[in-house]
């Protein structure tokens, strides 16, 4: 896990907090809007307006009683999502090709493997300020069923975000141009976050479809947040959505490693 320099992971990842620190400071208020407001509304829109048109069929809403209850925990797992990709394409494309911070970066005692951590971690801290704000704005509207689900499922909303983190950042250090990133989001961030059941059950996809959405990582973030906050866990069923994620958290993470360091030092 060390690089050439022969620092440690957490000794490299910790000589850029300044740097990130000060990117945030510059950067934050342009996140507001994305990362608070646009999600508040979509749940406001779709849950609080259009749910009460909809019955709260706990049969039929995975064991929600209201559809603002359902839709609430898979939209937040999605907006962990969208704040990964966003973090992970062009910031790295960018650190690369444009401004290349990533050079100057390993020009230091840095490594490759240094720099993919620091700039893992900044995404992690991004994931918990925006889901974290996210679900504590939820509270007034009492869709959780236990004090504790929430935090579970911040968990899980971090962990499914992590994910795409690492697998995205793989993607984005092989790019050499950003017209890849509209593939990216229109094939894949677009249709996950419609298909992956967090406006609605996947069984309504049938037979093929519903197979298809329980195969993509999102859903199983989707799965885990629900099951925590309207407190209808199925324990196998959570161990499967953990292990799925942690695996490709893993493979994300090699696959980002090496992608970038074949860029920089290669």
């Amino acid at each position: 896990m060390a690089g050439s320099s022969g620092l440690s992971l957490m000794e490299g990842v910790g000589r850029q907090y300044d740097y990130w620190l000060t990117v945030y400071k510059r950067t934050w208020r342009g996140s507001i809007v994305s990362s608070f407001l646009a999600p508040l509304f979509i749940v406001v829109a779709m849950g609080v307006v259009l749910g009460g048109f909809i019955e709260g069929d706990p049969a039929e809403l995975e064991g929600a009683t209201s559809y603002l209850a359902f839709i609430v925990p898979g939209l937040v797992a999605a907006h962990a999502m969208q704040t990964a990709v966003s973090e992970t394409t062009y910031p790295v494309m960018g650190a690369i090709k444009w401004h290349k911070t990533y050079f100057a970066q390993i020009a230091t005692p840095l490594a490759p493997v240094h720099v993919v951590g620091g700039h893992l971690a900044f995404v992690l801290a991004r994931l918990l300020t925006s889901c974290g704000v996210f679900m504590l704005v939820l509270v007034p509207f009492d869709v959780f069923e236990t004090w504790w689900g929430p935090f579970l499922a911040l968990a899980a909303q971090l962990l499914v975000g992590m994910t795409f983190a690492a697998l995205v950042f793989g993607f984005s250090a092989r790019l050499h141009s950003d017209e890849g990133f509209g593939v990216l989001f229109r094939l894949g961030v677009f249709p996950l976050f419609l298909f992956s059941g967090a406006f609605f059950p996947v069984d309504n996809l049938g037979t093929v479809g519903s197979a298809l959405a329980r195969a993509t990582p999102l859903w199983h973030g989707v799965s885990l947040s629900r099951m925590f906050c309207v407190d209808e866990i199925d324990w196998s069923t959570a161990a499967v959505n953990v292990g799925v994620l942690v695996a490709l958290l893993v493979v994300g993470w090699l696959w980002a490693v090496s992608g970038l360091t074949r860029r920089l030092v290669t």
